[in-house]
């Protein structure tokens, strides 16, 4: 593994445990020795935030912190992915990102995991924090 590797973690923020499922992953990942780009505390992507108007200042920090990194991890959980995070992953595969879905949530769609454009965009499903690691460690 390349310590040096530089994690985008793509995923919904918007209610208490989603922030906290995030900053899990983060804390996980950092300990495995990368570096972790989490656009809720990296971006200052909050409502208070928002409330201020800085939403172009969210949007490029973003942007930045996609472009800087070496790897998307996206979170995938939920009846379909926050579509924040899907634009990340449409900006990450037009990049050339390799991106990594993380998805604990065990319920299918009827044709699929997760929307076919996800689906199509993602080189690995990590179905657990295990895995995940474990997938990102191969790039």
């Amino acid at each position: 593994m390349n310590s040096k590797k530089r994690i985008y973690l793509a995923g919904p923020l918007f209610s208490h445990a989603e922030l906290e499922y995030n900053r899990k992953l983060k804390d996980l990942l950092l300990k495995k020795g990368f570096s972790v780009f989490l656009p809720q505390e990296d971006a200052e992507d909050t409502l208070n935030e928002r409330e201020k108007q800085n939403q172009e200042c969210i949007f490029n920090k973003c942007v930045e912190g996609v472009d800087d990194s070496d790897i998307v991890v996206a979170v995938l959980d939920g009846v379909d992915v926050d579509s924040g995070t899907a634009w990340e992953i449409g900006y990450a595969y037009a990049k050339e990102k390799p991106i990594i879905g993380i998805r604990t949530d065990f319920r299918f769609l009827s044709d699929g995991i997760v929307n076919l454009m996800v689906e199509m965009a993602i080189v690995a499903l990590a179905r657990d924090e295990d895995e995940l690691v474990k997938i990102i460690e191969k790039y």
